[in-house]
């Protein structure tokens, strides 16, 4: 099938007199979920289609269809050039595109598609039945548990009239364990996520699902009794999703260029110290250090490879997240960041996977080292704007007394400016982690991303616990 969508998408491609993008998208999901020993969900989801973009005149013009007849692909050209044309007389800043040498010619599939698309669907519904099922009996104080499975196949074919041509297969399996616990008029949860880019096998590499299990309902336990935390600014350690959060939320969505254009923080201060030198920042459609990072891309929607775009180095400022458009406007290469969830959508500006790289510090020293403090993870709801200030919730927080890790406190809340954190780093550990595989980046659009890094250890404002 997607041999003859390739000949009519080149077929009709060629009718084009203008800079020209076709994008075929094939996706297919499926999502199983139980919870307290019931079926709570169960769906599956089929898109296709083909999405055209023109550049004429210096103005834009976008239709979708699947329709995928040549009658239909010819159909959505002609929009597409129409109102690429009725826009440009009215446009006063005429766009234009960067030229690239990497644009992507080939086959691009991630290995696992067609392993995880064989495996019966019965198989992955039990494995969701019986983790739920350990999970609600793992602890005496778990009054409740659900399972959550979603699985995404990706196949696109992306071709542009200067080049690009190529295919791309991947998918994304990810799980979520909840746990409930209750004890009296008290009520906790205690939540393990995990998402990658492969097979199945991909979702347990860091941790086996028993692991996952036993950590979701240990934090709902121990968060029944646990005592609040005292506020102020502190010496913390994050975690690795902590880590992948600030540098996604908080500092990733700055630097992305049509968020520079409109007044981010990042737009003055390129070439600037804005971060400890222990600190690079990246984002790269490779999943680096480890593999199955979730929002692994070997092309972007525009058919330019993927690359590890240095966002930050050493602590100085150095780059920001390009497609061909805005790096034409900052006379840089595109940096294969241009995105479009389904293929009626129009690619955006979007990270992929977003890290600090490792360093060289130990973290048992790291802790060992703060007199009164606190380790971070669990990384819950939030909020960061363009000036890199950011709140976001963390559910599992352990205190640091006299160099030791000690009990856990009720949820805490971590904030302050982005740059000002990363400039309070002083120890930045030698371990590396994916962690935020099972989430979505929303920006008008979703997108699949993931985030992680080493630990961190700096300065922030800590809270009270949420409610």
């Amino acid at each position: 099938m997607n041999h003859s969508i390739r000949e009519r998408l080149q077929q009709t491609l060629a009718k084009g007199g203008h800079w020209t993008e076709f994008r075929y998208h094939n996706r297919r999901s499926r999502i199983f979920g139980v919870r307290k020993g019931e079926v709570d969900e169960m769906s599956s989801k089929h898109y296709e289609g083909v999405g055209i973009r023109v550049l004429m005149n210096g103005s834009w013009g976008f239709a979708s269809t699947s329709d995928l007849s040549i009658e239909g692909l010819e159909k959505a050209l002609a929009d597409a050039e129409n109102l690429a044309e009725a826009l440009s007389f009215r446009k006063q800043h005429k766009s234009q595109i960067a030229e690239s040498s990497k644009l992507a010619r080939g086959d691009f599939f991630i290995e696992g598609y067609e392993e995880l698309f064989a495996m019966p669907i019965e198989e992955k519904f039990d494995f969701v039945r019986k983790a739920e099922e350990q999970l609600s009996q793992e602890a005496e104080k778990i009054e409740a548990a659900a399972c959550r499975y979603t699985e995404m196949f990706e196949d696109k074919i992306i071709l542009t009239s200067d080049g690009a041509d190529c295919h791309i297969k991947l998918a994304r399996p990810e799980l979520r364990l909840i746990a409930f616990g209750a004890d009296g008029s008290l009520h906790s949860k205690g939540f393990e996520s995990v998402g990658g880019t492969g097979n199945w096998d991909c979702m347990f590499r860091n941790k086996p699902v028993e692991k996952m299990i036993e950590g979701a309902a240990s934090e709902a336990v121990e968060m029944l009794n646990a005592p609040e935390g005292d506020g102020g600014k502190k010496t913390v350690i994050l975690s690795p999703a902590m880590v992948g959060l600030l540098s996604h939320e908080a500092i990733g969505h700055t630097v992305e260029a049509d968020f520079v254009k409109s007044g981010s923080v990042a737009g003055e201060k390129m070439d600037q110290e804005v971060a400890s030198s222990l600190v690079t920042l990246c984002d790269s459609g490779y999943s680096e250090y480890t593999e199955g990072a979730g929002g692994e891309l070997p092309v972007d929607d525009e058919g330019i490879l993927c690359q590890k775009t240095p966002i930050i180095k050493d602590g100085k400022l150095v780059s920001f997240l390009h497609n061909r458009e805005t790096a034409a406007e900052f006379g840089v290469e595109p940096t294969g960041n241009a995105r479009a969830w389904v293929f009626s959508d129009e690619p955006l500006i979007r990270m992929r996977n977003t890290y600090i790289e490792p360093g060289n510090d130990q973290l048992k020293n790291m802790i060992s080292e703060i007199e009164d403090g606190y380790f971070i993870d669990g990384p819950g709801g939030g909020q960061a704007d363009a000036t890199g200030e950011f709140m976001f919730g963390a559910s599992k927080v352990r205190r640091i007394q006299n160099g030791k890790l000690s009990g856990h406190v009720k949820e805490l809340t971590v904030s302050g400016k982005a740059f000002e954190v990363l400039q309070s780093v002083d120890a930045v550990s030698q371990d590396f982690r994916w962690d935020l595989g099972a989430g979505y980046c929303g920006k008008g659009q979703p997108a699949k991303v993931d985030a992680g890094g080493p630990y961190l250890r700096c300065q922030v404002l800590v809270g009270g616990a949420q409610t």
